[in-house]
């Protein structure tokens, strides 16, 4: 097994006092590397290094998560699934997860190595929601895993603090209910039981308890100590994983019991949604009906079967009902000429081509990656153009509709999108009203003069009126425009609650 990549410093910009310090890109030391886990064995599994590795490369840019640090294509099937469960349980519970390990550690966070974090987050994450694990594979590869990849008494370390969270689960079970009508003197024989897998104990609902973890299908883990903070709002942040500023920044505009819905919606796993509004044929009996029309839940998408089923039809396509709302609220208009100016992966464009068969679509993404992206997704469409970004000029006082699904802080979206949730702050919330306007602005000059069939179709998936409703009273105050067709959907479903239920948040309004 090769030795596992060195891990660089620490998000506090110190090397961390838990682990060999090193020279940036010195070579791992020599033999007394491996001083005081003569014992230890080295990693073996593959999948938990990988996301090991994964967790502690995010370590080092957090709160500014990479979006595909997590790498699989060297596991087989197996390995990949379970490796991007742990990887998703870790990054969606991260903030979770740290407080949990403080409450064990007597040291600073940021003085310990990376490396090592990530072994405490990653095991954390298996002791606490990941019950098919054994809590000593959980506790032995977190601790192999520090050992070989930073060694010292790093190794020591992890066991001492996963141990502690382990014991964390340790709730009393109640002595048995004695029969009244039992023969006295003859003991009842014990059940027999099999050996648990892990020694959690679950609880009905969290209901806001010091003492319990909110689970993503609406239960509760019992800890037998109070970790939680006394204060509710930042108790509530921490156990939904969530910023607390962020938190506060939505009780500005709403009120508190909503704040605490949209929070307990970030525990939920989102399902794989699809877009079948334009099915030409019967869909397959893998996919359920969404309470959305037009929209079905893919019942079991893991095996490469959602892989399978997208290459096999071309007229359904993953996306959340909040993403089809925009479109969904302008079919009845006639468009010619279609500029998709933010495209992203182009999800909204093909959602365009279905939608207005009769028109021309013009593509395009200021990013580089993603405009290569929609190059190739769109090759030899006969009504889709892929163009450079700058190239947007030579359409000048062309566009009936121009669709603008911005740029934003994707606060609807968090529980889909864990890598957007840590980086949330009212600075980047400010640059990013500033990019939006700009590129509202930018988009004035294209759209066709005189009577118009359509607009700029301005669209987010933020909870931010800053970043919505007050983006159409700018429109309105410095270009004139009216507003019309204006939607707001809400992220729907709570813990326990059906796949069914499920959407993610937006925004979408016509500017005319």
């Amino acid at each position: 097994m090769p030795h596992p990549r060195k891990p660089s410093k620490g998000s506090s910009g110190r090397p961390g006092k838990f682990g060999p310090k090193r020279a940036q890109g010195a070579p791992p030391r020599g033999p007394n590397r491996h001083q005081g886990r003569s014992n230890r064995r080295p990693p073996s599994d593959p999948a938990r290094e990988a996301v090991f590795s994964a967790v502690a490369t995010q370590i080092r840019k957090y709160p500014d998560l990479a979006f595909d640090a997590l790498d699989t294509t060297a596991l087989n099937d197996r390995d990949a699934a379970f490796a991007h469960a742990l990887y998703d349980k870790t990054i969606r519970r991260w903030i979770t997860l740290r407080q949990i390990v403080r409450s064990q550690l007597k040291h600073e966070w940021d003085d310990v190595h990376p490396a090592a974090r990530a072994a405490l987050l990653c095991g954390c994450a298996q002791l606490l929601f990941m019950d098919t694990v054994p809590a000593h594979a959980a506790v032995n590869e977190s601790v192999n895993w520090a050992d070989a990849a930073v060694g010292g008494r790093t190794g020591a370390l992890v066991n001492a603090i996963l141990r502690g969270v382990s014991r964390l689960l340790e709730i009393p079970e109640p002595p048995p209910e004695v029969d009244p009508d039992a023969p006295l003197g003859i003991e009842p024989e014990p059940a027999l039981k099999p050996a648990p897998l892990s020694n959690r104990h679950v609880i009905q609902a969290w209901a806001d308890r010091l003492d319990a973890l909110p689970l993503s299908d609406g239960a509760a883990l019992q800890l037998a100590d109070e970790i939680w903070p006394k204060d509710p709002m930042e108790r509530l942040a921490i156990a939904t994983s969530l910023p607390l500023p962020l938190l506060r920044s939505w009780a500005k505009h709403m009120p508190m019991h909503e704040v605490r819905r949209l929070a307990m919606h970030c525990l939920v796993e989102p399902p794989v949604i699809l877009n079948t509004t334009h099915a030409q044929s019967p869909l397959p009996n893998t996919l359920t009906p969404h309470e959305a029309p037009g929209h079905h839940v893919m019942t079991n998408p893991s095996g490469g079967a959602l892989s399978a089923l997208l290459q096999q039809r071309r007229d359904i396509w993953v996306q959340d009902p909040a993403s089809s709302l925009a479109i969904e609220s302008v079919v009845d208009l006639k468009p010619q000429l279609i500029i998709d100016a933010c495209a992203g992966l182009g999800t909204k464009t093909r959602q365009l081509a279905a939608t207005f068969p009769e028109a021309r679509i013009i593509a395009t993404d200021i990013d580089r990656v993603r405009h290569k992206g929609l190059v190739k997704t769109f090759k030899n469409h006969e009504r889709v153009d892929v163009v450079p970004y700058p190239k947007l000029t030579d359409y000048a006082a062309q566009a009936d509709l121009i669709l603008l699904d911005a740029p934003c802080s994707n606060t609807g979206v968090l529980a889909r999108r864990l890598e957007a949730r840590y980086r949330w702050s009212e600075a980047r919330a400010d640059e990013l009203i500033s990019m939006q306007r700009q590129i509202v602005a930018d988009a004035v000059r294209l759209l066709k003069p005189g009577k118009r069939s359509g607009g700029i179709l301005y669209s987010t998936c933020s909870l931010d009126p800053n970043e919505n409703e007050e983006i159409g009273a700018w429109a309105r105050k410095w270009h004139g425009f009216d507003t019309a067709r204006e939607h707001r959907r809400s992220p729907a479903a709570l813990p326990g609650d059906p796949a069914t239920r499920y959407t993610d948040g937006s925004y979408a309004i016509l500017l005319v």
